[in-house]
């Protein structure tokens, strides 16, 4: 079974929310997120309950070899203008090298010829030089820079705005499958 075989993305559900939160609540990802507080299980729940409700919003869990790794979020889903923005971590701290492309490309997969969506949009923190490549070598192009934006660790940090197109990943996307083949998991 090929590694893209063997991955998937699925609908969050009440089952992932202790484990999602276990994640969410890992420093190393607090530590780039807007929003950096330790979160409790209720605020946790009252957060899935919103989203669950809410018809602009799709939260999916990674999976590789039916194990969950990570999460990806869409969010403020605008049909009408054919955009969306998203978000995503990999929880787990042991998952294997490449897992995060692995997720990427599942989940444009899913944004753009799934949904359709025109324009996928992207907010990074500056000073997080990884995901800002991630999203490179996915294919976004950086659209702006909010300057001094978000208040972290005392002190005003850049957000990076960047975004990826549909036709552009049609051109990409071969590219990164071929990546994601090559890989050794």
């Amino acid at each position: 079974m090929s590694l893209l075989e063997s991955a998937r993305l699925e609908d969050m559900n009440s089952s992932h929310l202790e484990m999602v939160l276990s994640w969410r609540n890992q420093e190393h990802i607090r530590s780039v997120m807007f929003h950096d507080q330790i979160i409790s299980l209720e605020e946790h729940r009252k957060w899935f309950d919103r989203v669950k409700e809410d018809q602009r919003t799709i939260v999916k869990i990674f999976y590789l070899d039916n194990v969950p790794l990570g999460v990806v979020n869409f969010t403020n889903i605008d049909f009408k203008n054919g955009k969306c923005s998203w978000g995503f971590y990999v929880g787990d701290q042991n998952a294997p090298k490449g897992s995060g492309t692995l997720m990427g490309y599942l989940a444009l997969n899913f944004i753009f010829e799934g949904l359709n969506i025109r324009k996928l949009c992207a907010e990074i923190i500056g000073f997080n030089e990884r995901s800002i490549h991630y999203h490179q070598r996915l294919g976004f192009r950086t659209e702006g820079v909010l300057r001094e934006h978000v208040l972290k660790n005392n002190q005003y940090a850049d957000v990076i705005l960047m975004a990826l197109f549909n036709k552009d990943w049609k051109e990409q996307k071969n590219k990164i499958k071929h990546m994601i083949e090559g890989m050794r998991v």
